[in-house]
Order: C-alpha cells, then structure tokens, then sequence
C-alpha cells in the first residue's frame, strides 16, 4: 500500500494538505497500529492511528476513544506545528494509577483541504437561511478561504466513523462495543463534530470530549448566526443526561478569545435540560490558549471524567 501523510499548513486560517513519505509517531508507552490510507464511501481517505497501551492484551476488553486530527496526538516531532496532544503519555498515567478504566485510542487523521467541511455540525447550517450561507461563503471567498459555496460534509464524516470504522475497530480489537464504552473527543473544529456526534448518534457514543470548541464557526465577527444555530441546534437534540455525558472547556487566549461568552451560553443550557455534575463538566482556563500544547495540560480531566472506574 502506498502511505502518504498529510502534512497540515495553516494559513490565514486556512488549511492545506500536501503529500509526503510519513513516519509513525513515537510513543512514550504502548504502541501505534496504523490503518493506512482508510478507505471509505462517504469521507476522503485518511490515515488512521490507533494507540494501544502498553500491556494490551486480548485477554480483555477495552473501552474505545475516537479522537478528530489524529496527526496531532501523539508525537511533537512529526507534527507542522512541533506539538501534540501526548495522549499515549497521558493516558498512560492514567490507566497505571487506576484513575479510569483500559482503553484503546482510535486517532483519526483530518482530512487536510476537507477538514472544515468534515468537522462542521451539518443540520444546523442547513436551519440558516439562504441569506445567512451566502453571507458566510461571501466572507471565505473575501478571505481567500474557498472559491466554491462552503458545504459541510459531517453527516457523512459521522457516517464513515460510525458505519466503516466502527465496525473495523470492534471486530480487529479486544474491545466493549456499546455505547457506555464508546467516546469521542476532539479540539476546536473537532469539539464541534464531537459535540455533533454525541447528538446525532446518542446509541454509538455514551459520552465526548469538546475542548476549546469553535462556537462561532467560522472566523466570528458580529451578527454572526452560527452560535445561535448551534444552541439551537443543542436544545432540541441534546442526549439523555441519565446515560450520556459530555465535557466543555476554554481559555481565553487568541482563538479561545472567542469562546467563554458562548460557552457561558451553552452552559446556560445544559443546566435548564437536566445536565449536572455527573453527567457534564464545563471549565473555564483563564491564560491558556487554542493549542495542542494546552490542551495537553488539561486532557487529564476530561479522560477522568468520562472514562473513570
């Protein structure tokens, strides 16, 4: 099979993807499987990276976490932007301390050029108006960010996570396959389609992980729709808070500048439908920024939360 590796450019917020020879990340702990070149009928191919802790075994069931930017988890060295999420690290003092329960991690490689598109929550962009699309393609034409209409594409993202690599995940590794087992985490763009993804499919994943989310869709800006389309969206589809949880964070620094107004919002929210602490976990990170390297600090928490004992 012939491997490529998408090396990601950010541009002017703009993301590009070029084709190089790609080197599997190091780890601290455990090993790395790669699924090279997945392929799919409903996403672009991708490379998918799969964190086995150390000690894995198929002489017992793990849980599974399905993590978005799957290039960015593991090793700083590889990386556009020398950081990572150190996930094999993180997790793996978790698990030895006994603070949550075994898993694997499934690291999904963005798509590069289809990121955006991947990862932005479709049904509530499809509830703007005509006018609304419009505005919003006018502004990433301007930026330089799209020649064609910007159309999501998360619905079928959702649907190769959870028909195509679900599936080939359950049946190649030793792990739980139901939904309180089942989680989904991700950064920015990728807290948005884990947010999406929880909503869309409450009967796959029990709970997800949404750090630094991008609440306001796009660059921002004023008379902006997409948070109200997002709340909006939330109110009506939010998951059972009796057997789902979720948790939400930001900090306040370049584009998590942002976010705490709207978090507040959603936090808002999720107290009116029935969320508490068991359930969700909402933390606010005066200082830090939108970076791997702070999301890194804080990834403790949300694995503890959702994947305790």
């Amino acid at each position: 099979m012939n491997r490529a590796v998408l090396i990601i450019l950010m541009v002017s917020g703009l993301t590009f993807a070029c084709t190089n020879p790609e080197p599997l990340p190091k780890v601290v702990k455990g090993d790395i499987q790669r699924l090279g070149n997945f392929q799919s009928q409903y996403a672009t191919p991708r490379n998918i990276d799969i964190w086995l802790p150390e000690g894995y075994s198929t002489a017992q069931k793990y849980s599974v976490l399905y993590m978005h930017d799957g290039q960015m988890l593991y090793d700083s060295s590889i990386t556009w932007n020398k950081q990572a999420w150190e996930v094999d690290d993180v997790a793996s003092e978790l698990m030895a301390s006994g603070a949550v329960e075994p898993f694997i991690v499934v690291g999904i490689w963005n798509g590069g050029a289809t990121r955006h598109p991947d990862y932005f929550p479709q049904k509530p962009y499809e509830r703007l108006s005509a006018a609304q699309k419009d505005t919003i393609t006018a502004q990433l034409q301007g930026a330089g960010q799209s020649r064609e209409p910007f159309a999501p594409l998360s619905d079928r993202y959702l649907k190769f996570i959870v028909e195509e690599l679900k599936p080939y995940i359950d049946s190649h590794y030793s792990v739980h396959t139901q939904r309180a087992n089942t989680y989904i985490a991700g950064s920015s763009m990728g807290g948005l389609i884990s947010m999406y993804a929880l909503c869309e499919y409450p009967q796959v994943f029990g709970g997800a992980a949404c750090l630094s989310t991008h609440w306001v869709g796009f660059s921002g800006g004023s008379n902006n729709p997409i948070p109200n389309a997002f709340i909006n969206y939330l109110s009506l589809n939010l998951p059972n808070p009796a057997t789902h949880r979720i948790y939400f964070d930001t900090g306040d620094q370049t584009l998590d500048a942002l976010y705490p107004p709207i978090q507040q919002r959603v936090d808002s929210l999720m107290a009116a439908k029935g969320f508490d602490s068991k359930s969700w976990v909402t933390k606010y990170f005066p200082g830090e920024d939108h970076s791997e390297r702070a999301w890194t600090k804080r990834l403790a928490i949300p694995l503890r939360f959702l994947l305790n004992k």
